[in-house]
């Protein structure tokens, strides 16, 4: 019984370990590009290496989500 609660608590904390990293950000724009200009600054600002597009909905505007790679 102890093993199985010393795995569970060490699922636990990897979990939250790795999700304390992923970040998502998102941005609006009237274009694809000027959406992913602004995903690419916030990006940079967040000191990310790099990002991965997620989403994007095109309507009226252009909504886009990323997660940022650190």
């Amino acid at each position: 019984m102890k093993s199985i609660k010393t795995f569970v608590a060490v699922i636990a904390l990897a979990t939250v370990s790795f999700g304390s990293f992923a970040q998502s950000v998102t941005a609006y724009g009237s274009h694809l590009d000027t959406a992913e200009a602004r995903i690419a600054a916030k990006a940079q600002e967040a000191g990310a290496s790099s990002y991965k597009i997620t989403s994007a909905r095109v309507g009226n505007q252009v909504y886009m989500t990323a997660d940022l790679i650190k």
